[in-house]
Formats: structure tokens, sequence, C-alpha cells
């Protein structure tokens, strides 16, 4: 079926009562990913060999899993080639992988993919939103911003918070709220 096109697709990823947004990267039918270390979806993917990509249109939901941890009760089991995986309850749609670390450092795992299964459990067909797709940008740079406080990435987010307030929903504003009570030094200028 092919649910991730060539090109960077940004997911919600999970592993075993894990989720956090991940980037899967597709080039000529590969399936790979970047796992930075230190993170329980890296201990996970070491320890169990999978990961779900969850596709979901749920700004708040992106914010969060950034952040924070999802209660249990969030995700669902799937069985899927005699691996019990865990899916986030109400996506649009989710890819099960088995993933294997092909090369490691000390901050990072490349992690190849191959495919186990696909389902569409939604078949709504959702317009670009500029307010949605900023919402991802804003939390990407976010979570870099909390650890360098980079001054270059604080103005990239507040580029997206503008164009979120013009382009966005209220799903989205609530999602930005959500994002500056993450990141208490954004708005503030300090350097931490």
């Amino acid at each position: 079926m092919g649910l991730l096109d060539e090109g960077i697709s940004e997911v919600i990823a999970t592993t075993r009562f894990n989720a956090a947004p991940m980037g899967i990267i597709r080039r000529g039918g590969r399936y790979s990913m970047v796992i930075y270390r230190g993170s329980h979806t890296a201990e996970n993917v070491e320890r169990e060999g999978w990961i779900v990509a969850n596709l979901v249109f749920d700004p708040v939901l992106y914010v969060r899993t950034a952040f924070e941890d999802l209660p249990p009760d969030a995700f669902v089991e799937e069985e899927v080639a005699g691996l019990t995986m865990h899916r986030l309850r109400g996506v649009e749609a989710w890819v099960a992988f088995q993933a294997e670390v092909e090369h490691a450092s000390k901050t990072a795992l490349g992690v190849v993919l191959s495919l186990l299964k696909e389902e569409v459990l939604d078949r709504r067909v959702r317009p670009v939103n500029r307010g949605f797709n900023s919402v991802i940008e804003a939390t990407v740079h976010a979570t870099r911003y909390s650890l360098t406080r980079n001054e270059e990435l604080r103005r990239l987010i507040h580029h997206h918070i503008a164009i979120i307030q013009r382009c966005g929903g209220p799903r989205e504003q609530e999602a930005i709220g959500l994002l500056e009570g993450y990141v208490p030094k954004l708005n503030s200028g300090e350097k931490g």
C-alpha cells in the first residue's frame, strides 16, 4: 500500500508504552530512522526490535508526546508477525516495522526498518493546513531549543507561532499554548 511517501514523514512513533514524534525516512523504497540515545524509544528499539509509525492529525498529541509520557490506556496492543506491539488509540492509520540497529554512535542509532503491516482506520481526507504543519515544525525546534537554548531556534519557533495564529484552528492554538508551557523560557528570551 505504501502509506509513507519518499522523503521524511513525521509520525508519532510508538514502542512499548512509549510515544514520541519522529521522522521515518523512505529513500528508494528503503525505510530507516535516526533515534537519539538516552530516549525510551532508543532503549526499546534496541531491546525489542520493533516500532510503529502512527499517522495522526492531532497537533496537541504531537506536542504532548514530545514533552511527556502518555498513560497506558492511550495505547492499543496489536499482534504483528508474532510480536505484541503498541500503537496509539484513535489514530488514522498505523504502520508496523521490524527495527534493526544498522549502526550506532555515542549519540544516535541508525535504524533500518522492515515493513510488517499497514492499516488505515480512518479514511477521511485531510487538506494541507499550514497551522498544523507549523505546530510540527515548532515542536521539533522546541525539543532542540530545550536542550541548547539556541537563539536561532527560538526565532524559528516564534515564526511558526505567527503562522499558527494566522492559519491554525482551535486545536493548533491549543497545541501551541501547551508548547509554550513546556518551554517556559521561550517567551522571555532567557538563555537559561
